[in-house]
This record gives C-alpha cells, sequence and structure tokens, in this order.
C-alpha cells in the first residue's frame, strides 16, 4: 500500500470522528428562544426571533466542550405592539445601544439523570452573559438528545431582572413587573459537516 494514502487515511480518520461527534449547527426554523416576565403576576411571554446557537458537545471530553449563543435582542417579541415599543427604550431592552446579546460558556459538567429524563443526558454550562451592557456569571442547565445526525437540548433558567438593568426608573420596582424572568429554550441542532 502506498505509504502517503496509508498517512492520509489515519490523519483522516483521527481528525474526523472528532469533529463530527461533537460540532453541532442550530436550525433556526426549529428553535425556539422564549422568555417569560410577569405583569401584575400574570405570566407576559415574549420570544426573540432571531438567534444563533453553536454548539461544540463531547461527552467524553466535556473540557473542550463549549456553547455560543448570539441573540438579536432587537428582534424580541412580546405579542403585543404598544409592549414591543416599549421594551425599545433605554428603560427596557434599549435596543438602540444594546442591540446583541451573547451567550459564552466556560464550563460543562454532567448531571445525574432522573427518570423523568427519557433517556436524555443532562448537563450543567457555567458561563457569561452579556445583555444590556452587562455582563454576569449564570448557570444554564440542559437536557441533551442525540441521535446520529441531530440532537436537540432543551433547558430553562430564572434571571433576575434588575440585575441586567433591565426595567428602569419607575419601573425598577418589582409590584407591577415581577423582579424574575423565566429564559426557556429547545434548539434542534444538525451535526456540522
Amino acid at each position: 500500500m502506498n505509504v502517503r494514502l496509508l498517512l492520509a487515511a489515519l490523519c483522516c480518520a483521527g481528525a474526523s470522528p472528532l469533529a463530527a461527534a461533537a460540532d453541532w449547527r442550530m436550525d433556526a426554523a426549529a428553535s425556539k428562544l422564549e422568555f417569560v416576565a410577569s405583569f401584575e403576576r400574570a405570566p407576559a411571554p415574549g420570544v426573540f426571533r432571531e438567534f444563533q446557537a453553536q454548539v461544540r458537545l463531547d461527552p467524553a471530553d466535556l473540557a473542550a466542550s463549549r456553547i455560543e449563543v448570539d441573540i438579536a435582542v432587537t428582534s424580541a417579541d412580546m405579542g403585543h405592539a404598544d409592549v414591543n415599543r416599549a421594551i425599545r427604550g433605554p428603560e427596557w431592552f434599549d435596543f438602540a445601544r444594546f442591540p446583541q446579546a451573547a451567550f459564552r460558556s466556560a464550563e460543562l459538567r454532567p448531571v445525574p439523570m432522573t427518570a423523568a429524563d427519557g433517556g436524555a443526558s443532562r448537563y450543567l454550562a457555567r458561563g457569561t452573559l452579556d445583555l444590556k451592557g452587562v455582563q454576569q456569571a449564570v448557570e444554564v442547565p440542559f437536557t441533551w438528545r442525540e441521535t446520529a445526525d441531530a440532537a436537540t437540548m432543551e433547558g430553562e433558567l430564572t434571571l433576575q431582572r434588575g440585575s441586567f438593568g433591565i426595567g428602569l426608573g419607575e419601573w425598577a420596582a418589582t409590584r407591577v413587573i415581577g423582579p424574575e424572568v423565566r429564559v426557556k429554550f429547545k434548539l434542534r441542532l444538525n451535526k456540522a459537516s
């Protein structure tokens, strides 16, 4: 056998499976990033219509794994024209100064599975959320279901809106609009080629 051909085959065999097994690209049409605030104790749901996630997840090498999410904050939609106009302003998301938000993981850890997981793996991503000019450490728990060429990543976390300067001035009080915002996501991911 040709030595160069053998070396090329060995190099491909060594590099290709790692990339194929670990790199994932989000299917935007099949993915959701939602948030639920509260108004007078009633849920006030919204959605970010434009965001992108890239995931490198290798259960055998979590130290090399990472999650990167970029969010077009300007795509926030709470389903009401008046509310959508209000959240553009400096008291809320301040679209003009902070049109983007981002999450970057620093560490991924496995979490023990429960019977309710239905065979999904559980992880905790620790990283930094950059929202409205504020960078804050956050923990993002999620489940991971993987098939041969696709995966579903689903999770939820709770943020304190005041920590990011969301709701300033008269809106800083939490009697009308609650202090907590739940962020929920369900990502459909395809293996990168």
